[in-house]
């Protein structure tokens, strides 16, 4: 904010020096130019004077000469007055100097006359030379004035612009000052910025850890518990339960509760209107008391008698419109299905009033017809007849937007969800305009039953029949204008109310969806209601935790456990081997004892039959021993006790068998613990080597953090230090600017002294001449 301040203060002041500098070069040009005009004075001045002066001279000379001449001219005179005495004497000698004279009075007589002439010519000169001189003179002293004025002018210009110039520095000065003062107030920002930036670094770091974890957490959640992302299409989104708004649900249902009462207060008075119309046509124009009445009207009063079938509907709709609006359910053009039943009994009404309309007007043309019409009542019936037919448009109008308005809930792509607020829209133009066409029914058939009242023939029952038409007709005014102005009050809230749908889509994509939408939300609201049930005590957090770190630190994991127990089945493979092996090797051993035994028992048949006896039955032990598994796996584990009468011998390789079968056993079992203990070694190692893979990434991971904060840094510090350069490069260029307007402020003041030197000096030399 700073810097762009400084720049528009630079721009603004950069605006005025190159204004001021446009004024300095034209004023330049005018001293310049009249600096030329000055010269071209002087220069005029100076042949002038010349021309004056070589007149002067000449003139000076003429006098001096007019003076010789004059002095000659006397001496000549005295010269003459003395010769004339002289001459009487000498009249004789006279007549020779006389004609002397005589020619030399005629040489000075001619040379006066041309003295005389040049004198002359001389004094026209000198005469036309001095008007000459007076005329250049004024000329120049005009001349003078106007320059002298204009040197004023330019004068009062280099004063503004000088007084201009001084507060324009001292102003650039004062700005200086800030500049300098917001400068430090900019380094101490800095330094603060520079510690917020390493808080900001800290708490950077421990967030994106934090965040970082979270993510991850997430996204195992994600990967883990969604199959897909079903609000990506509005086909699968629209069955996803938006979040229930109750505030949204009460207002609805006491908006519908509103409706409910106003449109049966329409209902009543609409049975109210047609009621006492049929009993109007049965007393007016012909009483059927006393005649009967026309076809038409019998045609018109059975159609009437039939209006509780279409109107009482209208009620019923709106009722099970308003049952359908609860607290549970979800409120929107889709999910109000009972629109369209209440859309079919408004249809069914409006050809209920087609219906009657013809009928209506034929019988207003049959009281117009009537001997005991007036004319204002024929024009009041007239238009009573525009005026119905009003009506019918206008309920056909309305019955055409609510059924646009029932289409979302039965057929989807009849209404665009762009025209859902156009359309409530004309509802309510609709509505207005069944409101006024109310009051002018109400209005001209005030006025028709005013005109009947006063007729001769009108009876006491037509007087009240009116009356009761007039105050069902008062009442469907009234009705109307309450639901015009109810609609209007609550249009904004319709509007903003479609909006109430899916999260992140259009809306409801069919009635279907929405259907299902709700079935969805019943059974969420089952599962909500079930879960309210008290649970049962589960595990502490704290142990869950810890249970949790333990079950990731453990070795038994999934992966090592798989290991483990494919390593088992492995084991198993190979001891079943060896143990049919082994039942191999004990049955040829069993044959070879077998063998061995009958060999003995044919050596020892000459022995005594009690010691054949028990190498019986001790041949009998050993050979079901052998036949059975356990037996073996207990033969091999423990020592045979031989009871056979074989020498020391075989004694002797029993007890050597029965020594290396026991070492044998001894080191199965070492073996066996041994296999454990590697497998738990190598899970443990394999558990490590994770945590080291996993300590290895997060290490990389820290380290491009480290890398991305380092950066962060360089950047933010490349950041000030530019931020300070262009802050002292902003200063250094006032700075110049500055001195480069002191030094044309100085340069200007000098050619303004030096313009006021030469002016002066004009003036001076003006007023000498």
């Amino acid at each position: 904010m700073a810097s762009a301040e400084l720049q528009g203060k630079y721009q603004k002041l950069a605006q005025e020096y190159s204004k001021l500098r446009a004024q300095n070069q034209v004023l330049k040009k005018g001293v310049v130019d009249e600096q030329a005009n000055s010269a071209a004075l002087k220069e005029q001045l100076k042949m002038k004077d010349q021309s004056l002066r070589k007149l002067q001279q000449e003139m000076d000379s003429l006098t001096f000469r007019n003076l010789q001449l004059a002095k000659r001219v006397e001496l000549l005179q005295d010269e003459l007055a003395l010769s004339e005495p002289r001459g009487k004497k000498n009249k004789k000698s006279g007549e020779s100097s006389s004609q002397l004279s005589q020619e030399q009075k005629t040489v000075f007589d001619e040379d006066l006359q041309k003295k005389i002439e040049e004198n002359e010519r001389l004094h026209i000169q000198f005469f036309e030379a001095d008007e000459q001189h007076k005329h250049v003179e004024a000329e120049l002293r005009s001349r003078l004035a106007t320059l002298e004025t204009e040197a004023a002018q330019h004068q009062a210009v280099v004063d503004g612009l000088t007084r201009k110039y001084m507060e324009t520095i001292e102003k650039l000065q004062n700005d200086k000052a800030k500049l300098e003062v917001k400068s430090q107030t900019l380094e101490k920002e800095a330094k603060e910025c520079r510690l917020r930036t390493e808080e900001c670094q800290l708490q950077l770091k421990n967030l994106h850890e934090d965040l970082s974890g979270r993510l991850e957490e997430s996204l195992s959640i994600i990967n883990e518990k969604v199959p897909f992302n079903d609000t990506k299409y509005s086909q699968y989104n629209a069955l996803n339960v938006p979040l229930h708004n109750r505030r949204h649900q009460l207002k609805m249902r006491d908006i519908a509760g509103q409706a409910l009462a106003f449109v049966q207060d329409l209902v009543t008075a609409l049975l109210n209107f047609h009621t006492y119309t049929e009993q109007r046509i049965q007393i007016f124009p012909v009483d059927s008391a006393i005649d009967t009445i026309s076809p038409l009207n019998q045609k018109f009063s059975q159609y009437l008698h039939e209006n509780a079938s279409y109107v009482r509907p209208l009620e019923e709709g709106m009722l099970h419109l308003f049952e359908s609006i609860t607290e549970d359910t979800v409120t929107v053009l889709e999910t109000t299905v009972k629109l369209k039943t209440f859309s079919e009994h408004l249809t069914s009404y409006i050809c209920f009033l087609r219906k009657i309309l013809p009928y209506q007007l034929k019988s207003l043309e049959e009281e117009c017809e009537s001997s005991l019409c007036t004319s204002a009542l024929r024009a009041r019936n007239l238009e009573l007849s525009q005026d119905m037919k009003k009506m019918t448009a206008v309920f056909e109008k309305l019955q055409t937007y609510i059924a646009l308005l029932a289409l979302p809930s039965t057929e989807p792509d009849g209404l665009l969800r762009a025209n859902y607020s156009s359309v409530l829209t004309n509802v309510g133009a609709a509505l207005h305009g069944f409101h006024d066409i109310m009051k002018d029914i109400s209005k001209h058939y005030s006025q028709k039953a005013t005109i009947e009242h006063e007729l001769p023939t009108a009876t006491q029952k037509l007087i009240t029949t009116n009356d009761c038409i007039l105050s069902s007709v008062v009442a469907l005014t009234n009705g109307a204008g309450k639901i015009a102005s109810f609609f209007s009050n609550n249009l904004d809230y319709f509007i903003a109310s479609l909006s109430y749908g899916p999260k992140a889509a259009s809306g409801f994509i069919s009635p279907l969806s929405a259907e299902c939408m709700l079935q969805y939300k019943k059974k969420a609201a089952a599962y909500m209601k079930s879960l309210r049930k008290p649970l049962l005590e589960s595990v502490p957090y704290e142990e869950a935790l810890a249970n949790r770190r333990i079950l990731l630190s453990s070795t038994e994991s999934r992966e090592g456990l798989a290991q483990q127990v494919q390593q088992s089945l492995e084991k198993i493979s190979k001891l079943e081997q060896e143990k049919e092996h082994w039942m191999l090797e004990a049955q040829l051993a069993k044959i070879k004892l077998e063998k061995e035994n009958q060999r003995i028992a044919d050596k020892l048949k000459n022995t005594s039959s009690g010691q054949l006896v028990g190498l019986a039955q001790e041949n009998a032990a050993v050979s079901n021993a052998a036949g059975q598994d356990e037996a073996t796996a207990k033969a091999v584990s423990e020592p045979i006790q031989s009871t056979s009468l074989v020498p020391d011998v075989e004694s002797r390789e029993d007890l050597i068998k029965n020594h290396y079968m026991a070492r044998i056993v001894e080191l199965t079992s070492q073996l066996q613990l041994a296999d454990s203990k590697s497998v738990h070694f190598y899970a443990e190692c394999r558990a490590l080597s994770k945590r080291l893979a996993l300590a290895e990434k997060s290490k990389e991971a820290l380290t491009e953090e480290m890398k991305l904060a380092s950066q962060n840094i360089s950047r933010l510090q490349d950041e000030l230090t530019t931020t300070k350069r262009s802050y002292e490069d902003q200063l250094s260029m006032m700075s110049d600017h500055l001195c480069s307007m002191n030094e044309t402020l100085s340069k200007q003041r000098e050619e303004i002294d030096t313009l006021k030197m030469s002016s002066k000096g004009n003036s001076k030399k003006n007023k000498s001449r």
